[in-house]
């Protein structure tokens, strides 16, 4: 009796293996049964909404489905990211993240997720400049001079930011840490009143993303001294970057990744990415997308997180050297 259990274990494990073979099959071959819930960690309006907005369409043509965002603003996006990682690893429940996908577990002294081990990377989605920008009023007109007059009255100076921990606020602190100059801090809940402060001269500058600043830039209201990027902007060809104009080295991008919970199969994630890909590729969402400031990225799951885990060490180490808190 024994002998016979021992020797048809081989079969059943093998049986086991298959049926579950099958299954995963089946399940990523009738994918998508109904629409995908796409969470954006943010209020609309805001630039990973936008993002969302602009590929979800297509991208939900390209999977053979539905997508639907749903936005769950709250804790720097941790809430929505949360959310995500919570959910069902089945492929109805993905996230889109900014950079704050790697900033928020240094910041956060308490995480509600584990960004390495509970979320799944699906892909890029693109990336979007910064742009430093000053009031009219403000005296130094380039990067130089700004970083002189800093250095000659260290603490005299603010800068506006979309709150502690947002990507204006991060994106200034590296360039105080690369610029070796000490301006304030003045977060405000939201991009919009910090450019509001920035117009009236109640701060002296922000780095807003490149897109809202825009029309306040082509309307007179602010100057652009450099834009954060490594290249300049085809919306900004004029304005140089931050590096080439007083600050080499100095290189900041907002960039956009799509995610799924842990745990999901490789099949479907491979079938969101193909997906993705293929709406990224599409020339009028391209178009739509560089005319809103974003640069499309077509990446492989591998590439998306080997990205995410690259950059997590690199926030965490000037997080830690600027002593920056999300309070």
């Amino acid at each position: 009796m024994n002998r016979r259990i021992f020797t048809t274990m081989p079969t059943l494990l093998a049986l086991a293996c298959a049926t579950m073979a099958a299954q995963a099959q089946a399940q990523s071959g009738d994918y998508p049964a109904r629409a995908v819930k796409l969470i954006v960690p943010y209020a609309p309006g805001g630039s990973a909404d936008i993002a969302a907005r602009l590929i979800s369409a297509e991208w939900a043509k390209a999977l053979g489905g539905e997508m639907f965002i749903e936005n769950r603003a709250g804790a720097g996006g941790n809430l929505g990211v949360d959310s995500v990682a919570k959910s069902a690893p089945d492929g109805y429940t993905i996230g889109l993240q900014t950079v704050s996908l790697a900033i928020n577990p240094a910041l956060f002294p308490k995480m509600p997720f584990n960004t390495a081990k509970d979320l799944a990377p699906v892909g890029m989605v693109a990336s979007s400049q910064h742009v430093l920008v000053v009031g009219q009023q403000f005296a130094p007109k380039n990067v130089a001079e700004l970083i002189a007059a800093a250095k000659a009255a260290p603490g005299k100076y603010s800068y506006g930011s979309a709150g502690a921990g947002s990507t204006f606020h991060m994106s200034a602190e590296l360039f105080k840490a690369r610029a070796g100059v000490s301006v304030l801090h003045v977060p405000y809940r939201g991009g919009g009143p910090a450019l509001i402060d920035t117009i009236a001269g109640q701060v002296n500058m922000s780095f807003p993303v490149l897109s809202a600043a825009l029309p306040q830039v082509q309307g007179g209201k602010l100057r652009a001294l450099g834009v954060t990027g490594a290249k300049r902007s085809s919306l900004m060809p004029d304005v140089p970057t931050i590096a080439e104009a007083g600050l080499p080295g100095y290189s900041f991008e907002t960039w956009f990744m799509a995610f799924a919970p842990a745990g999901t199969q490789p099949a479907l994630i491979e079938k969101l990415n193909a997906a993705l890909n293929k709406a990224l590729a599409t020339p009028a969402i391209r178009e739509r997308m560089i005319k809103e400031g974003f640069d499309p990225i077509a990446s492989t799951p591998v590439a998306a997180r080997a990205r995410l885990e690259s950059e997590m060490p690199q926030w965490a180490a000037l997080i830690k050297e600027r002593g920056i808190t999300a309070e």
